[in-house]
C-alpha cells in the first residue's frame, strides 16, 4: 500500500538531482544581455582594426570624444546646482519661489529638447548678453566704469557655440534633476525636520546638515543614470556645429559618402561609453546598498 505521507514524485525529483536544477538556475541568472553587448563590441573592434575604411572613420571621430565628455561633464555639474536650487524652490513655503520653480520645470518638460537647444543657443544666450549690456550701462552711470565697460563690451556673436551648447544642456537637464532632488527631499520623513527644529536648528541648517545629505544619498543612482542620458543627449549639440563625435561623423560621412562606416563606428563609440558608465553606476549603487 502506498505511503500517503510521502512527497509526490515531482517534489522528490529535485532533491534527488539538485545539481541539474542548480545548473539551470545559474544559466538563467547569467547576464546574457551583457554577454551580447560584449560580443557586439568585440565584433566592432575587429572590424575597426581590420577594415581600412572603419579604421579611417574611427581615427576621424576619436578627436571628438574629448569634446563630448567635456561638454557633458561641465553641463552636468551646472545642471546639478541648477536642479538643486530649483528642487528646493519646488518644496519652498514661499509661493513666489514655488511657482517660479514649477514654471521653469513645466516649460522645459513641455518643449522638445532639440527645440530648447535651438531656442537657448540662438534666443536665450543673445538675450542674456543684452541684459548684461543693460547692466553695464547702469554700472557706468553710477560710476563703476570698469565693470560697466566690461559688461557693455560683451557681444552675443562672440559667445562660442561650445558655451551655448553647455548652457542649453544645463538648463534642460536642470529641470529634470530638480524633480529628482524634490522627490529625494520629500522621501525623508517629516519627523526629521521637526526633530532638528526642536533641537534649535534653523530651517536652513536642518535642510543643509540633516535632510539634504540623506536625500542626495538616496538620489545618487538616479543622478548617475541621468548623467548617462546626458552623454547620449549631448549628440544633439551637433546641430550647433559643436565638433563632438556626432558632428565629426556627419562631416566624415558627407565628405566620403561612407555612411555605413561612419554611423556604425559612431554607434559603437556611444554604446561603449554608455555601457561603461552604466556599469559604474550599478557598481556604485551596489556599494550604497552594501553600506546600508
Amino acid at each position: 500500500m502506498a505511503d500517503l505521507t510521502a512527497p509526490p514524485l515531482a517534489d522528490a525529483l529535485p532533491a534527488l538531482n539538485p545539481k541539474g536544477r542548480g545548473a539551470g538556475n545559474r544559466l538563467g541568472e547569467l547576464p546574457w544581455w551583457f554577454i551580447g553587448i560584449i560580443l557586439i563590441a568585440v565584433w566592432a573592434a575587429y572590424i575597426i582594426l581590420t577594415s581600412p575604411n572603419y579604421t579611417e572613420a574611427f581615427t576621424w571621430m576619436k578627436a571628438g570624444i574629448k569634446v563630448t565628455i567635456r561638454t557633458s561633464l561641465v553641463a552636468y555639474v551646472i545642471a546639478i546646482f541648477l536642479g538643486l536650487i530649483t528642487g528646493l524652490g519646488r518644496i519652498s513655503s514661499n509661493v513666489f519661489l514655488q511657482n517660479l520653480a514649477r514654471m521653469y520645470v513645466e516649460l522645459v518638460r513641455g518643449i522638445p529638447m532639440l527645440v530648447l537647444i535651438f531656442f537657448i543657443a540662438f534666443v536665450g544666450v543673445p538675450a542674456a548678453v543684452e541684459i548684461m549690456n543693460t547692466f553695464g550701462v547702469w554700472f557706468a552711470s553710477v560710476g563703476l566704469t570698469d565693470i560697466g565697460r566690461s559688461l557693455t563690451a560683451m557681444s552675443g556673436q562672440a559667445v562660442p557655440m561650445n558655451i551655448r551648447a553647455v548652457v542649453a544642456l544645463s538648463v534642460t537637464y536642470g529641470a529634470f534633476l530638480a524633480e529628482i532632488f524634490r522627490a529625494g527631499i520629500q522621501s525623508i520623513g517629516r519627523g526629521q525636520m521637526e526633530a532638528s527644529r526642536s533641537l534649535g536648528m534653523s530651517y536652513g541648517g536642518a535642510m543643509r546638515y540633516v535632510i539634504l545629505p540623506q536625500a542626495i544619498r538616496n538620489v545618487l543612482p538616479a543622478l548617475g543614470n541621468d548623467f548617462v542620458a546626458m552623454v547620449k543627449d549631448s549628440s544633439l549639440v551637433s546641430v550647433l556645429a559643436v565638433r563632438d563625435i556626432t558632428q565629426i561623423a556627419r562631416l566624415y560621412a558627407g565628405s566620403t559618402f561612407r555612411f555605413r562606416e561612419a554611423y556604425v563606428t559612431l554607434s559603437i563609440m556611444y554604446l561603449t561609453m554608455t555601457v561603461i558608465l552604466s556599469l559604474a553606476v550599478q557598481w556604485f549603487e551596489r556599494r550604497l546598498r552594501k553600506n546600508d
